[in-house]
């Protein structure tokens, strides 16, 4: 999820939302350093505690590469389908695999507010549901708020920053993860908002 963050605010282009987003971004190959040092610190505390736990955070380091590859190539498949030139099988295979990926995302995510399987499963479906419907119906409003992207990816930093300090055996307070990242991206979307209004004037 760390990971995540860190490719957004290097490589992603982006409405900047807080100072030093611009600055980050002019720098996107630090992205990869960035990425090579905080797996080689995580794994170096780990080793100390259990060797079992560096071998996870390799993994973990290793499923975000290869889903961020597959992401891309999903999404680059996908503005190939909008031009046209494959069958409806083909179509759907790809949109699959599009939201397969992003699936993957949403359980780790979940994993950052409660370890309980069937309250990951029924928040996924719902998310899944409610996303749907919100981008099929409400696309052009969404998109004026220009600055939500940002909230979600600060609040995937947080979450992100939770896990591994529990995993090191820090304990966090089971309502620290819902109110701040709902702060989070409540301040976003207030910014958003701030934003329109200065426009509309």
């Amino acid at each position: 999820m760390i990971l995540l963050f860190f490719h957004w605010l290097f490589m992603e282009p982006k409405n900047y939302g807080l100072r030093g987003e611009k600055f980050f971004h002019e720098r996107g190959v630090w992205f990869f350093a960035i990425a090579s040092a905080l797996l080689a610190t995580i794994v170096w505390f780990a080793l100390k505690i259990n060797p079992l736990m560096a071998f996870s955070a390799v993994i973990g380091s290793t499923v975000f590469f290869i889903t961020h590859g597959f992401k891309q190539n999903a999404e680059q498949k996908e503005k190939e389908l909008m031009s046209g030139g494959f069958s409806d099988t083909a179509k759907i295979f790809y949109l699959e695999v599009i939201d397969a990926t992003f699936s993957i995302d949403g359980v780790l995510g979940a994993f950052a507010f409660t370890m309980s399987v069937p309250l990951i499963l029924i928040g996924n479906g719902l998310g899944a549901f409610v996303i749907r419907k919100l981008t099929i119906s409400n696309m052009h409003n969404i998109k004026k708020y220009i600055y939500l992207k940002n909230g979600a990816m600060y609040s995937l930093l947080f979450l992100g920053t939770i896990m591994i300090l529990d995993s090191f055996g820090f304990h966090i307070p089971a309502w620290v993860s819902p109110i701040t990242t709902t702060s989070i991206v409540g301040y976003f979307f207030w910014k958003s908002k701030s934003h329109n209004k200065k426009i509309a004037r």
